[in-house]
C-alpha cells in the first residue's frame, strides 16, 4: 500500500511541535508530524487501540508501523522537550515579569524523621563550591511549585511513615543504613550506592500503569522503581545519614549514549560532585562522566535550570 503523503501547513511549525511533544497522550500526532506515520495508519493502530486496550506505542512496533528504535526515540524526545520547555518556561516568566518565586520552605524534611540518632549534620563542614555539573550553567530558583512529582513524593513519604507497613520497611532500612553511618562521605555515597543498586529494577508503566511515576522509598523498598526511584531512595539515605541538603541533588539528564531521560543523584563532596547511577556499579566523579547531558537538578530547598556554556564568562558579582 502506498503511504500517503504528509505535508504539514506552514503554521504547524515549531510551536505546534513543542505543543505536541508536551501533550502527554499525542504521540500518534507527533508521529504523522514528524512524517514516521501516515494518517491512515494512525487510525488503524488507534481502533487496534480500542479494541485491545493495549498501549498505542506497542501496536505500532507489533504491526511493524514504525521500529522499536523510532519510537523509544519520539518517548525520550517527548519526555526531555516537556521538561526542557517547563524550566525555560518557569525561568521566563520570573525574569521577565519580576515575579517572586514561593519559597521552598513549605516542603517537610521528611527524610530527617528517619535519621539516625547518632548522625548530625555538624560531621559535614559547608559546601566549598559546585563544579559546573557535566559542563554546564545553572541557574537556581526556589520556586518548586511546578514539580509536583517530587512535592508530592513527599506528601506521601509523609504519610506511609506513620503506618505499619511503613514502618517496618523504615526499621529494616535503618539497619542496613547504620551500617555506613561512621564513614568519610565518599565512602558513605559507594556504600549507599550498592545497596540501593540492589533492589529490583521495574518501568512505571509495568509497576504502576502511568509512564512516569516518583515513587516513595517505601513504595520502592516494595515494589522496585526505576531511574528517579533509585535516586531518591539514595538521596533519603544519605539525608538519614546527616549529609546535608546542600550537598544533595536528583539530577534529570538526558543520556546520550542511549538517548533517553534519565535520572541519578549528585553527592557533593569536598573533592568533587560524585554521580550516583543504577546504570553504573561505580560511583565516579562527574567530571570523569560524558554519556550524560543535565536538564535541570532539584533538592528540598531549590532547583537549578543546566545550560550549555556561554561563549564569554562573565565576572561573578
Amino acid at each position: 500500500m502506498k503511504k500517503d503523503t504528509i505535508k504539514p501547513p506552514v503554521h504547524q511549525g515549531i510551536l505546534t511541535r513543542i505543543k505536541m511533544l508536551l501533550e502527554r497522550h499525542r504521540l500518534g500526532e507527533l508521529l504523522v508530524l514528524k512524517g514516521q506515520l501516515t494518517p491512515h495508519e494512525l487510525r488503524i493502530a488507534l481502533s487496534q487501540q480500542k479494541a485491545q486496550g493495549a498501549h498505542l506505542g506497542r501496536i505500532l512496533v507489533e504491526n511493524q508501523m514504525i521500529s522499536r528504535r523510532a519510537l523509544y526515540k519520539t518517548l525520550a524526545e517527548q519526555t526531555t522537550m516537556r521538561c526542557m520547555i517547563a524550566a525555560l518556561g518557569m525561568f521566563l516568566t520570573v525574569s521577565s515579569f519580576g515575579i517572586k518565586p514561593a519559597r521552598a520552605g513549605s516542603i517537610k524534611d521528611v527524610p530527617a524523621q528517619m535519621r539516625l540518632a547518632s548522625t548530625a549534620n555538624t560531621a559535614f563542614t559547608p559546601v566549598k563550591s559546585y563544579p559546573p555539573l557535566f559542563g554546564s550553567e545553572e541557574r537556581a530558583s526556589t520556586n518548586l511549585e511546578p514539580f509536583t512529582k517530587w512535592t508530592g513524593m513527599f506528601k506521601r513519604f509523609d504519610a506511609a511513615m506513620d503506618q505499619p507497613n511503613g514502618k517496618k520497611v523504615i526499621s529494616a532500612w535503618q539497619r542496613q543504613i547504620s551500617n555506613y553511618q561512621s564513614l568519610p562521605l565518599e565512602q558513605m555515597a559507594k556504600r549507599v550506592n550498592a545497596y540501593i543498586n540492589d533492589q529490583k529494577y521495574i518501568l512505571d508503566n509495568r509497576n504502576y500503569g502511568q509512564s512516569d511515576y516518583w515513587s516513595t522509598p517505601i513504595e520502592f523498598f516494595e515494589r522496585g522503581g526505576d531511574c528517579e526511584d533509585f535516586a531518591i531512595a539514595k538521596y533519603v539515605s544519605l539525608r538519614a545519614l546527616g549529609v546535608p541538603e546542600e550537598r544533595l541533588r536528583v539530577a534529570i539528564v538526558h543520556d546520550l549514549k542511549k538517548d533517553i531521560p534519565h535520572a541519578v543523584l549528585v553527592v557533593y563532596t569536598d573533592s568533587g560532585a560524585l554521580i550516583l547511577d543504577n546504570q553504573n556499579e561505580r560511583v565516579e566523579n562527574a567530571a570523569q562522566v560524558t554519556r550524560y547531558k543535565p536538564i535541570f537538578t532539584i533538592n528540598r530547598n531549590a532547583w537549578w535550570l543546566h545550560t550549555k556554556p556561554s561563549a564569554t564568562v562573565l565576572a561573578s558579582r
